[in-house]
């Protein structure tokens, strides 16, 4: 065979893998089990860019040698499928989105499969695949269909409770649910209407409509998440988003919280994710205490309202108290000031009507920024009074209510008892309004010039707490509080319920209808329930989301007393997130028409042992998937509590843009613009252009294409090159995008180069988990070696041909030697997922190996195993040549490290005289230091050296080097 042909092999092989199904795993093993997940992507018109395959090239060499390891190994992909970007382009075009995201799926098939991935096409699954979001409904349902009881840890079916309510009542239901839900009697549930009861459920449910403040991208038509919007405008196009109460559908997340938290501790993933997840759920030990309403100031009166703890303790309206929720009960009494969200719900009712301007221009305007925007702004006050008060329960000292965006409606109760002299941000707040900062510990130092939010020393200036220390005044407070009805200890939770509603076209049906106002859900044989065709993928003039077009979308149920009316389904469609918090299940048993997946495949496959994907998904996908584990373990459908044993967040390889450089002022009104090589612009006023990087090769640009590519600028354009002729540009690493044409595509990287040069490439550039640019600079290299290593194979005649070399000869001691370092350094660099000192030790060893002309088949074999993960192709060839059954490579086993290669039995010791080097000297690893000083005095070339003197010392450092003194 001549010169290795890349693109003949890969194609060859990859077919091959397509044709006998080569990387499906076996249904009945013995094998254990190792179960390897890509986050999978979602098909966008783009397709692949260079930086997208890193976590897969990765994830592809764990899953090759998990196999020569002896595991069965399940290595799958699909696509997210349902999402806004081909909604968008459906309402651009009218196209349905079913018809782009299918070519955009065929696009990265044929891009996946180019490079050389081993997944089993077999359990490809996506999430706008009817037979798929089946399930994701079930579990919607099953969800609707269940409730946190408090007192086991865990959801239980609904009818755990309605049971409990039929024997006592809620006397012994300890559940998450509403804050509004009532208590009752078992002779009073008894007593309910089925409508009654019904409701008194929907307060229970683990997913449940409720009113939300929610981010609403009027341009869009829907509710994005906070990970959708940034600086107040949609991801997506860039449009306005404001803030917005609407009635959602919700899931009880914050059931898991604690759960979430604890299960942090048992998994393997970074302590930088990990710290991300908990700053999002946000425990925090606290009280909660009731400020009441009612009372305002008089003209010129010191703010004190006398009033009973009597009457205080009858507080039984919402409306008649602001509730708070504080980590530092201990400094209530330098409260001065309350602060609400903009969207609180009293907010209105509190506004009098001499604020009423100045508080709707403000609320207004909280509208338009983001939660994240609100609560990063840390420099800027801004607030507006309400002028109402409400009571400070322990002094009666009325409190200024005022309306701030950095309080959220939906974390806490959204409102905030201000404490200036214990908090920076409260005291920039008093201090901007001019409100009275107290002092409340005696260790509190310069609180006229900063807060100090110190816990030390005793209380002053607070009632029943002063002289107290805060562990005693905490205990004493909150005590105080339960004794009266005013409050209790209580952890709280920085994460909300997660918002379960999008108002758009391109998503998941929820299974929901509506009778007499009430949801319901459809029976469970007419699963799925697929989307209806609509004339447009806009919302209805009317406001309702694009599915309130279908004409006739009406659910007539199942209902054994004839009911035959037809009522109104949902019309919001589940957000991005509902199908890719299960998926990793469908893959275990993808073509299961009557469950989601097998007891028996998930028994065996349990969880995924490698999960690879990037950081930011660590408080989106990350915790709803773990949630909805969380509770299909509760109800029986999942063995395992966490679906993700080890977790890796690749770094993001960024574009290296290159730069032409014209000079200022010309290319104008027709005249000839002039370009300076990087080298020839000192001392001139330049304008840097983005040019293509693939027109561009070591820094070099292809000036004849640059002219094709921009004859806007180049047509008639002067280029003033290096002497030598060449157009050095300019380079700086950004973000990899179109604007900056910086994109790489990898299919011509491997039309170019082949699969396996970029595979290795990508994971030479660095460690995985880093940052690091793209440059083709380096690449040549890894081309050489790939060619280096094939001619240890053939030898290449003068006529084009090649001739087999490999040879039957036993390997010598230091070819073994050679052989074993790299099998222990592969094995340890991919057990530790450090794959590019891997490749470094790849081109060390076939560097060695040409040095020792060595071409034998006893250490050529094993080579051929240990790159296999990296370089597939080659060495599936290679395998076959080598007399193998062709195909046979992955059901190979991984060589053993023998320790003994590796032990020295002689070393080339450095002879310095006088500090200097002057030859070396070979000697065994047990001669002593007087016989490796007199054999040393003895040598020819020292002798020289010596001229005749003796030594005055000779150091013998054993395996390190002699040192002669004269």
């Amino acid at each position: 065979m001549a010169d290795y042909n890349h693109r003949e092999t890969e194609q060859k092989w990859q077919q091959f893998w397509d044709d006998h199904h080569t990387y499906k795993p076996a249904e009945q093993t013995t094998k254990p089990k190792y179960y390897v997940l890509d986050m999978f992507p979602y098909p966008s018109g783009a397709g692949l860019h260079v930086g997208h395959p890193l976590g897969y090239i990765a994830s592809d060499i764990v899953s090759r040698y998990k196999r020569l390891k002896g595991f069965n190994v399940l290595h799958p992909m699909g696509f997210d499928s349902f999402g806004l970007p081909a909604e968008q382009y459906a309402i651009q075009t009218g196209q349905h989105p079913a018809i782009t995201t299918e070519q955009n799926r065929e696009r990265y098939i044929e891009q996946l499969k180019n490079i050389g991935f081993s997944y089993d096409w077999s359990r490809e699954v996506r999430t706008s695949d009817p037979s798929y979001y089946k399930w994701t409904q079930w579990i919607f349902m099953e969800l609707f269909r269940s409730w946190y009881n408090k007192d086991t840890d865990r959801a239980e079916p609904i009818e755990t409770l309605t049971n409990k309510f039929a024997m006592n009542g809620t006397t012994d239901v300890n559940a998450v649910c509403a804050d509004d839900t009532p208590t009752f009697t078992a002779a009073e549930w008894n007593a309910m209407s089925t409508r009654e009861s019904y409701e008194i459920t929907l307060k229970y449910r683990l997913t449940y409509l409720a009113d939300a403040v929610v981010n609403w991208c009027p341009a869009l038509g829907t509710v994005l998440a906070n990970d959708e919007v940034k600086d107040g405008v949609s991801e997506r196009g860039g449009y306005p988003v404001e803030q917005k109460l609407m009635r959602q559908w919700m899931m009880r997340i914050t059931a898991y919280a604690d759960r979430l938290l604890t299960g942090l501790d048992t998994i393997d993933w970074t302590e930088s994710l990990k710290e991300q997840q908990r700053n999002w759920i946000g425990k925090s030990v606290g009280a909660s205490v009731k400020f009441p309403l009612g009372e305002k100031r008089e003209e010129g009166g010191k703010g004190r309202v006398e009033i009973s703890h009597s009457s205080l303790s009858s507080l039984s309206s919402p409306s008649s108290y602001i509730e708070v929720f504080t980590t530092r009960v201990d400094t209530i009494y330098g409260v001065t000031f309350m602060v609400l969200a903009p969207e609180h719900e009293l907010a209105a009712e509190l506004t009098t009507p001499e604020q009423q301007e100045a508080v709707d221009a403000y609320v207004n305007a909280a509208k338009l920024r983001s939660e994240r925007d609100r609560m990063a702004e840390t420099k800027v006050v801004s607030g507006v009074f309400t002028g109402s008060y409400c009571t400070n329960p322990f002094n009666g000292e009325q409190v200024p209510i005022f309306l701030a965006d950095y309080v959220l409606a939906g974390y806490g109760t959204g409102a905030v008892m201000a404490v200036p002299s214990g908090d920076q941000r409260d005291w920039n707040f008093a201090t901007h309004f001019n409100l009275p900062i107290i002092p409340i510990l005696d260790a509190q130092k310069d609180v006229d010039q900063q807060a100090d939010n110190t816990k030390e020393g005793h209380y002053i200036n607070s009632g029943i707490i002063n002289g107290m220390t805060y562990k005693e005044a905490t205990a004493t407070l909150i005590a105080w509080l339960e004794e009266r009805g005013l409050g209790k200890g209580k952890i709280n939770y920085r994460m909300r319920d997660a918002v379960f509603s999008r108002q758009r076209y391109w998503g998941e049906p929820v299974p929901v209808y509506f009778k007499d106002g009430l949801p319901y859900l459809i029976d469970e044989s007419d699963l799925p329930l697929e989307l209806p065709a609509v004339d447009k993928y806009l919302p209805t003039e009317t406001g309702e989301p694009p599915l309130g077009r279908a004409e006739g979308w009406k659910y007539t149920p199942k209902s054994p007393k004839g009911d035959l009316n037809s009522y109104d389904y949902e019309l919001s469609t589940m957000p991005g997130w509902a199908g890719s918090s299960w998926y990793w299940y469908r893959y275990m048993d993808p073509n299961n028409d009557n469950e989601f997946a097998s007891k028996e495949a998930i028994n065996y496959w349990q969880n995924v042992d490698l999960y690879i994907g990037g950081t930011e998904h660590a408080t989106g996908h990350l915790l709803y998937s773990r949630f909805w584990n969380k509770f299909m373990k509760d109800r029986g459908y999942v063995p395992q509590e966490e679906p993700f044993k080890k977790l890796i967040n690749q770094g993001m390889i960024q574009g290296r843009s290159n730069f032409v450089y014209r000079i200022a002022g010309t290319g104008r009104e027709g005249a000839p613009a002039v370009f300076l090589s990087l080298n020839q612009i000192s001392g001139q006023e330049v304008t840097p252009l983005h040019v293509d990087v693939n027109i561009v090769e070591n820094d070099v640009l292809d000036i004849d294409a640059f002219k094709k590519a921009r004859p806007d600028f180049a047509e008639n354009a002067e280029f003033i090159t290096e002497p030598d002729g060449r157009y050095i540009v300019g380079n700086e690493v950004e973000k990899m995008s179109k604007s900056k044409f910086n994109v790489v595509n990898p299919d011509t990287i491997v039309e170019k180069y082949g699969a396996d040069v970029l595979r290795l490439y990508e994971m030479f550039l660095g460690p995985l988990e880093q940052a690091k640019p793209w440059s083709t600079n380096g690449i040549d290299g890894v081309y050489r070696f790939i060619r280096k290593f094939w001619r240890l194979f053939y030898k290449d005649n003068a006529d084009g041909s090649s001739n087999w070399i490999v040879t039957d000869e036993p390997a010598t001691p230091a070819e073994l030697k050679v052989l074993h370092k790299t099998i222990q350094k592969a094995g340890n660099d991919i057990e530790a997922f450090s794959f590019n000192t891997s490749v470094s030790q790849f081109m060390i060893c076939v560097n060695e190996l040409a040095t020792l002309n060595c071409h034998k088949r006893a250490i050529l074999q094993d080579l051929v195993l240990i790159l296999s993960p990296y370089a597939p192709h080659i060495t599936e060839e290679l395998w076959a040549a080598l007399g193998n059954e062709p195909g046979t490579i992955s059901q190979a086993e991984f060589p053993v490290f023998n320790p003994a290669y590796l032990v020295e039995d002689a070393f080339e010791y450095p002879i310095q005289i006088n500090g200097k080097v002057r030859t070396t000297i070979s000697f065994a690893i047990d001669r002593a230091p007087a016989e490796i000083e007199r054999e040393v005095l003895a040598d020819e070339i020292v002798q020289k050296w010596l001229e005749g003197k003796s030594p005055k010392k000779v150091v013998v450092v054993p395996k390190r080097i002699v040192n002669v003194v004269i």
